[in-house]
């Protein structure tokens, strides 16, 4: 008998869906729309989003966006408001830093957002102990 050395009748049949070099087009918020931080990670597609209007959401990720975004703490998301429950939205897109940077340049997002920091700055800040007197 021959070997099976290519693996099945499918095997030329590759995902073929690479990166987009491409800019795309600037998704500003509206009506019933939020920014928001990504605070944590819940899992189960689910995140704690702390909004630039001072609250903090239980966020849904949409389907669309499950294993195709990757969203991970310190990320700036649109966030849609729910009507009928003001403590849960869901994300309707993930902006990168770039994108970060130029809607605080708009003027989209407050001063005191901060912007392309992801974990790292957190974890500076948070840190109790004192390295300088060692």
């Amino acid at each position: 008998m021959p070997k099976n050395k290519g693996g099945g009748k499918n095997k030329r049949r590759g995902k073929r869906e690479g990166k987009s070099t491409q800019k795309r087009e600037l998704i500003l918020k509206e009506e019933n729309q939020e920014y928001a931080r990504v605070e944590k990670l819940l899992g189960n597609g689910r995140l704690e989003g702390k909004c630039y209007d001072g609250k903090t959401r239980m966020c849904i990720i949409r389907g669309k966006f499950i294993k195709r975004v990757w969203i991970k703490q310190g990320d700036i998301v649109l966030l849609g408001l729910r009507e009928f429950q003001d403590d849960k939205a869901d994300v309707i897109h993930k902006y990168g830093p770039d994108e970060a940077r130029i809607l605080k340049a708009k003027g989209e997002l407050p001063d005191y957002a901060k912007v392309g920091t992801g974990d790292k700055a957190e974890e500076e800040e948070d840190c109790g102990f004192d390295f300088e007197d060692i």
